[in-house]
């Protein structure tokens, strides 16, 4: 029993906590901040203003993860960002490949709980924060659950907070709006007609309850479903991220505004609800009841804070380089007019770059608040690349980096700008390459690595000679092609087999891009015409008599008359995807992009892959046989393809494929990194659109390490991540690292990206 007499006033109760790293803002940029941090020794409190995880990809708004790979839309091949959100994104495919939002939840939970490091506060709101001079000392957050003011004392903070609280009340400099034409040369800054700032939207879920069900609208609902210009698009079927459109709130403050928006989203939501159910347009939603609706907008655009370089259009689109390059992205240019659902523009404006940018160290951090670090939407960009920078993958990509950076500050008891010297940037990029995390342009060699010092050898390396056909065939209506790993030298003759039941013409072409990590194939290198008999199954060989002058992916491209279609076949291999000239609706309704006059956006050609279980190879013959699996790719220090496979790949026939480390004298192995494809060409989205698969068909399925007489270092089931990193509790002397691979997933010859020992 517990009695308060009655007093003037009391206190909430305070707890405070002192740490090393406070991260504020539990989306992904957060987590993976803390995360990445944590595991990296340093001692971090996540504080979340929500009961879960994940922000705009949690449970309370529903919205898939997507980056640079762009629902397989643009031209980004392999280009999935890799490290922690790589690791989330793949586990979440292996548990929950129908993209249930609540599992996705529990996974992101689960991964920050596992961390001894890293001390999460859910339900707190961070509303105070304490300086020294213009460096942050504290914060203060309430947390209505326990009744309980937490401050939390660090050295160091991020800000991943979505609207930048805590560089708001800490007085950093911020921008909130779009930029004009002129600041920046940004030829898709838009004007106030288009208006300056992105909405929020409301999601909701249906399903059919097998009996018909009846749904009576609440006053509120909009009851004029014509005041929506879309209103024709609407569709029954539709639910969850494919009603992004229905947005509001450009016109309006999208922090202190939010309320008022989400009413007005409320209303519009479930006056879509109500046309799809009573309108008596869509007798196949008699079923269908209203699952769940969203009570959280997902936001898009609020504050941009300012760091030392504030990343433009221009850098995006020319994919800059940059010497303190720590992140990357490769989602279009992507703005939305700022009347959303109310407009009748366009629900969106998305112009791509021709292949992925970097985005520099100097947007994370804080100019004028000297131990701030900014991760997520809040990143130093203009309102032009920030409809770019925004979405979550790419946001979690630059949250890991946050990580990395603080963990090394704390190490050496530095501030975040002190890391922009030349050796601790080279260190921090080290760090984020060891992790997993892919730089485009940037590779990891450490001469620490055991693996580089000893002699590599392997049971067999595939010397591909033919993608047998089998009875698939893909109309040449569309133009197809292969993306082909080329070494320096003449090209082999290829062989297609091709179907021309009324004979014609057919060209094909050798394409590149403009450099080594450009997979838009705009620079045709070779070129020839056959002219076809009428017939089937026509052995056509291509010699184009070009000698390719570096390491470099070349497009076989085909261009056939009407009638014509190529052979297939079901054969995967890692690094070899085909392509065709088409768009993909959720991103290009059309095979191509066209720059507006004045835009500063290229004008190119998309030739996407299908998504499994199509997208298969072209069915082809090589002489001499394409050599570019070689065993030396999983020490080369890039693990997925860019200018090369950058994998060792078996023979199909061997039993069991083996890689083997020799040295001269005996090591002693502490840590062993192993790098798998888990098809980093794949995007994959985390909720609701579900995939078909568990696993990526690439990956190594089964694995184990041993020594030269037999005994066992470490081994691997049900294999399905991209990255495995074993600490072994008892060190390892010897002068013999065997690794055996089991089968793939998917059929495909074992594959193995790197291999590394310390």
């Amino acid at each position: 029993m517990h009695l308060a007499p009655p007093v003037d006033s009391r206190t909430l109760r305070t707890r405070v906590l002192e740490t090393g790293l406070t991260v504020v803002g539990g989306g992904l940029a957060g987590v993976c901040a803390a995360i990445t941090a944590a595991r990296a020794g340093a001692s971090v409190v996540l504080v979340q203003d929500r009961p879960v995880l994940g922000g705009n990809a949690s449970s309370e708004v529903r919205l898939w993860v997507l980056g640079a790979t762009s629902h397989l839309g643009n031209n980004n091949r392999w280009s999935r960002e890799g490290g922690l959100i790589d690791e989330l994104l793949v586990e979440n495919l292996w548990r929950n490949p129908e993209g249930n939002p609540l599992l996705f939840d529990v996974l992101l939970l689960e991964k920050v709980r596992a961390e001894p490091n890293l001390t999460l506060l859910l339900n707190t709101a961070i509303h105070e924060v304490v300086k020294d001079g213009e460096a942050i000392t504290a914060v203060r957050g309430f947390n209505a659950q326990d009744s309980t003011v937490y401050e939390i004392r660090s050295p160091l903070f991020c800000d991943a907070s979505g609207d930048g609280v805590v560089g708001f009340l800490a007085g950093a400099a911020f921008r909130m709006g779009a930029e004009a034409k002129e600041e920046f040369d940004e030829g898709l800054a838009p004007d106030a007609a288009y208006g300056e700032l992105l909405g929020h939207t409301i999601y909701f879920y249906s399903k059919d309850a097998g009996r018909p069900v009846t749904f009576v609208p609440p006053a509120f609902a909009l009851q004029d479903i014509t005041a929506i210009p879309r209103w024709k698009n609407i569709k029954a079927g539709d639910m969850g991220s494919r009603f992004w459109w229905l947005e509001y709130g450009g016109r309006h403050d999208t922090v202190h505004d939010t309320e008022a928006i989400k009413w007005e989203l409320w209303k519009v939501v479930y006056g879509v609800w109500n046309h799809i159910k009573n309108s008596g347009q869509f007798p196949e939603a008699a079923n269908l009841t209203l699952e769940w609706v969203g009570t959280v907008p997902g936001k898009r655009e609020s504050r941009r804070f300012e760091g030392p370089v504030i990343l433009t259009q221009r850098d995006v689109v020319e994919a800059r380089t940059w010497d303190d390059a720590v992140a990357f992205g490769g989602w279009s240019l992507d703005l939305h007019p700022a009347d959303g659902v109310y407009s009748a523009r366009p629900g969106c404006n998305q112009f791509h770059a021709r292949r992925p940018y970097q985005i520099p160290y100097r947007c994370l951090f804080s100019r004028n608040i000297p131990n701030l670090f900014l991760a997520g939407r809040i990143i130093s960009v203009s309102h032009v690349a920030f409809s770019s920078t925004r979405v979550m993958a790419t946001c979690a990509h630059g949250g890991q980096a946050v990580g990395m950076a603080a963990a090394r500050c704390l190490r050496e008891g530095l501030r975040p700008a002190d890391l922009l010297a030349a050796p601790r940037m080279a260190a921090l990029q080290a760090d984020l390459l060891r992790s997993g995390q892919h730089l485009p342009g940037l590779c990891y060699r450490d001469a620490e690595d055991l693996v580089t010092q000893g002699r590599l050898t392997a049971s067999s390396t595939l010397r591909l000679a033919r993608l047998e056909a089998d009875d698939g065939r893909e109309s040449l209506d569309t133009p197809r092609g292969q993306w082909l790993p080329l070494a320096v030298g003449p090209v082999p003759r290829i062989t297609v087999r091709i179907d021309a039941p009324e004979g014609g013409d057919l060209r094909i072409e050798l394409r590149a891009g403009t450099s080594p990590d450009d997979f838009t194939p705009s620079v045709i290198l070779a070129s020839t015409t056959r002219r076809l008999a009428p017939g089937l199954d026509q052995a056509v060989e291509i010699d184009l008599a070009f000698v390719n002058d570096v390491p470099r992916y070349g497009l076989l491209a085909l261009f056939g008359t009407p009638g014509m279609a190529v052979q297939t076949t079901a054969q995967r291999i890692t690094g070899l995807v085909s392509v065709a000239r088409k768009g993909e609706k959720a991103v290009s309704s059309t095979g191509a992009q066209v720059g507006p006059p004045g835009s500063g956006v290229e004008s190119f050609e998309f030739w996407t892959p299908s998504r499994r279980p199509a997208g298969r190879n072209l069915a082809l013959a090589f002489q001499p046989a394409l050599n570019a699996f070689a065993v030396e790719q999983v020490r080369d220090g890039i693990d997925r393809p860019t200018d090369a496979v950058h994998a060792w790949v078996a023979d199909p026939a061997d039993p069991a494929p083996t890689l083997t480390v020799a040295w001269d004298t005996p090591r002693t192995l502490h840590r062993i990194d192993l790098g798998f494809d888990a098809d980093y060409d794949h995007p994959l989205e985390s909720v609701l659109m579900g995939h078909p698969e568990r696993m990526m068909p690439f990956t190594v399925a089964t694995w184990n390490l041993r020594t030269a007489d037999g005994t066992l270092v470490a081994e691997g089931r049900d294999q399905h991540l991209s990255r495995v990193s074993i600490i072994l509790p008892t060190p390892v002397t010897t002068d013999h690292l065997i690794l055996t691979c089991g089968p793939t997933h998917g059929g495909a010859p074992a594959s193995v990206f790197l291999l590394r020992a310390w």
